[in-house]
């Protein structure tokens, strides 16, 4: 039997406004493109085209003034066989090593204290934030004072108990504690915060039940806060390395732009600041940040990693049914 089809009207026609929706989406919702606008207009003068820019410094040879010649990867070949780069990364990475380690143990065992039943609890949490939002430029100062060869309160201090004043600032391993402990002094807090909130999400039961069972402080450290805060320790080990990566103040501040005695303070970010601003290289200086970047990147990766792995690892529940699963079959 065949169909007959009712004819169209004006009615089914589409509108004008059916057929442009992305127009009358720009014309109804121009007031908040325009609130936004400058936000995205600051990103791409101030955040993007620099990205862009010093990628292509990076192959290129520019004093700042002249024509920028472009040298292909010679900016590269010349950053692997440089050797004060390598010493500048050996110097940041055992700052951070003697730097990180001790820091990280002591934020935690903070954190720990911090989250007990004590009086003054908020005041503490106050005293040992306040070192983070310090000042870096007056604390270096403060603490060459306080290391200084010749009259520091540190050798002071170690006359006193008839001991040899040590050259804080004029040898190599000096200088590296120095710089070390003002790291140490600075983001202590600001990682024991973070355990602290970590600490806030574990079940206050697990203590108890622990404590029901007989176990000290030591034990329930151990075998409970550690274990279960696992993914807090791999974010600030992560986020400390990114932050020693890119130590340049206390070393600045506190040696000036030569590093100190045989470079010993010189970290990437001072060297690439050298290069760049006192030898106005910024084809090389460009080559140094896109280095540090890959180097950073690694340990993100890393960090990742590790966290993916922890995650795809199969919980109580999944391994008692698989396990239940094998025995009836």
């Amino acid at each position: 039997m065949a169909t007959i089809e009712r004819p169209r009207t004006v009615a089914d026609e589409p509108s004008v406004d059916e057929l442009r929706p992305r127009q009358r989406g720009l014309k109804q919702y121009w007031p908040q493109y325009v609130a936004i606008a400058p936000f995205y207009l600051l990103f791409l003068v101030f955040g993007l085209f620099p990205i862009l820019f010093s990628i292509f410094l990076s192959f290129t040879d520019w004093d700042g003034i002249g024509p920028i010649k472009f040298v292909g990867l010679a900016q590269y070949a010349y950053l692997v066989a440089d050797p004060r780069f390598w010493n500048a990364v050996g110097n940041t990475f055992i700052i951070w090593i003697i730097s990180t380690v001790p820091m990280l143990f002591l934020a935690l065992v903070i954190a720990f204290l911090l989250h007990q039943n004590i009086r003054f609890k908020s005041a503490y949490r106050l005293a040992f934030f306040v070192p983070n939002v310090t000042s870096m430029v007056a604390m270096a100062i403060v603490f060459g004072s306080v290391f200084s060869d010749s009259f520091g309160l540190v050798n002071s201090a170690l006359t006193a108990l008839n001991a040899e004043p040590v050259a804080w600032l004029s040898s190599s391993w000096g200088i590296k504690i120095t710089i070390a402990a003002i790291v140490i002094w600075r983001w202590t807090g600001y990682n024991a915060i973070i355990y602290l909130a970590g600490l806030q999400s574990i079940p206050t039961e697990l203590y108890d039940a622990a404590k029901v069972d007989g176990a000290n402080t030591w034990q329930i450290f151990s075998t409970i806060t550690v274990p279960l805060l696992r993914p807090v320790i791999l974010f600030t080990v992560i986020t400390s390395t990114v932050g020693g990566l890119g130590l340049f103040t206390e070393p600045q501040i506190l040696l000036g732009n030569s590093g100190g005695t045989d470079e010993a303070g010189m970290t990437i970010v001072l060297y690439q600041y050298n290069q760049a601003f006192t030898q106005f290289d910024f084809g090389y200086g460009s080559a140094i940040a896109w280095a540090l970047f890959v180097i950073a990147s690694v340990f993100a990766v890393i960090n990742w990693r590790l966290v993916r792995e922890r995650d795809n690892r199969p919980g109580p529940a999944h391994r008692t049914s698989t396990t239940q699963a094998e025995v009836e079959a």
